[in-house]
């Protein structure tokens, strides 16, 4: 099969529907958290949904499928609804990136449920499938938290960061949002943060997995 029909069938069948759960998840994640701190704005602009088309962005989504790094659309909050703006905001960020962990260990543990029934290659079409979706799942996810949690403006981890820091260093820090993704695909493009991104990928699902094995006794 040609190389290049065989990597949009991997696309189309595992990439895609993968990279839909873990962005819908991960917004969503956002949009709860920020309504469970008193913010209505999710609610309102209709993002407190686990409807894909409400949080995709088809730029990103191909960027996450392809090249496993990407972004959904952003979801609006309002700080100021948060009984503490710093703190709310941190919690919002945090919530993404931590979801996708969560999916992370779940598809883990689907991987680790095939594999107790027996070799995954020979059980079936459908667990064949499914074992290999999984994995997707896992790198994918893993690879969308990590990347989130970069201490770098617009992305999660810049507002975690931000929680820890003086007012006034805050608000200068943040002036370079309109600067992060611009840097951030340079960065990406030169390939710099390649090898310390695909470490953190490979030593948390290895870790997870791990605990996996543990608990299911593989």
């Amino acid at each position: 099969m040609n190389n290049n029909l065989q990597e949009l069938i991997t696309i189309l069948i595992y990439s895609v529907p993968a990279t839909i759960l873990t962005m819908t998840l991960h917004e969503f994640a956002h949009s709860y958290v920020s309504y469970r701190l008193g913010d209505n704005t999710p609610k309102a602009t209709g993002r407190l949904t686990l409807n894909p088309l409400k949080h995709i962005d088809p730029l990103g989504a191909l960027c996450l499928a392809i090249f496993h790094f990407g972004w959904a659309k952003p979801v609006q909050v309002n700080p100021q609804a948060y009984k503490n703006p710093k703190k709310g905001m941190a919690l919002t960020a945090l919530a993404g990136p931590l979801m996708n962990f969560l999916i992370t260990f779940f598809a883990m543990f689907g991987m680790g449920i095939i594999a107790k029934m027996g070799n995954y290659s020979n059980s079936g079409i459908i667990s064949n499938y499914l074992y290999i979706l999984f994995y997707y799942i896992a790198i994918l996810s893993t690879g969308l938290g990590i990347f989130n949690l970069i201490p770098f403006p617009p992305l999660d981890g810049s507002k975690v960061f931000g929680a820890i820091l003086p007012e006034k260093i805050y608000f200068g820090y943040m002036k370079y949002e309109r600067y992060g993704m611009l840097i951030l695909f340079i960065l990406l493009y030169s390939n710099l943060l390649d090898m310390p991104l695909n470490w953190l990928n490979e030593t948390i699902t290895n870790g997870m997995f791990s605990i996996v094995k543990i608990i299911l006794r593989l």
